[in-house]
């Protein structure tokens, strides 16, 4: 990021965080007793270059998310992937809804590259795939089912993008019940202080931005 949009952001950041904490927000909601880690759209159309969705940062955003993926899969703990595909990109009855009116869903076509989670990943047989249709990965899923047949109530999340699909996420999962707790160096996006701000927001709100390393520590130390 541009070092003068940094600086900018940390200044707005300390008095916004004066007023927060003066009006008792930013409290932390901490771990519970079992996590699960879902990836949100970690998919190709995200992840690589040459796509309307491609985000920024990905190149240390993926080994960040490698080392989680192998916290989690060292631990035997439950590992859901996210992505957002449609069937019916052409004609007046589209799955992509009102939203291929304002973004360009019709490039994220179900069985495309585009869609597939992406291979650095590795993602395995026994990891959840949910195919969805909206922001949230919550919204018209079975993801709520899943996590507490699982018996989860934390959901480290990491992915893309900020803005939107991981911040929906975020709020869905803490109005269901679960703790959020994002990883900051595995969340991404396309503009330049969209990460920033939306962690920022997301941490004061609805959830704890937690460094990989305390992710990591944390994982762990609660074997």
């Amino acid at each position: 990021m541009d070092s003068e949009i940094k600086a900018a952001l940390d200044k707005l950041f300390a008095a916004d965080s004066s007023l927060y904490q003066a009006r008792g927000f930013q409290r932390r909601i901490g771990w519970g007793k079992k996590p699960a880690l879902v990836n949100i759209d970690l998919a190709n159309a995200w992840t690589r270059e040459g796509n309307a969705f491609t985000c920024e940062g990905m190149d240390e955003a993926i080994p960040a998310v490698q080392q989680v993926l192998a916290a989690f899969r060292a631990r035997g703990l439950p590992i859901v992937f996210t992505t957002t595909a449609y069937e019916i990109v052409d004609g007046a009855h589209t799955d992509m809804g009102l939203w291929g009116r304002k973004i360009p869903t019709e490039v994220l076509r179900a069985g495309s590259e585009a869609v597939q989670i992406d291979d650095r990943l590795e993602r395995r047989d026994d990891e959840m795939l949910i195919v969805k249709k909206q922001a949230s990965a919550f919204r018209g899923t079975n993801l709520n089912s899943y996590l507490n047949a699982c018996g989860v109530d934390t959901v480290v999340v990491t992915g893309a993008t900020a803005s939107a699909c991981v911040r929906a996420t975020v709020e869905d999962a803490i109005a269901d019940g679960f703790r959020p707790i994002i990883v900051r160096e595995c969340i991404a996006d396309r503009i330049a202080g969209a990460v920033e701000w939306n962690l920022y927001d997301m941490d004061a709100k609805f959830g704890d931005v937690e460094p990989l390393d305390a992710v990591l520590d944390h994982l762990r130390r609660n074997q």
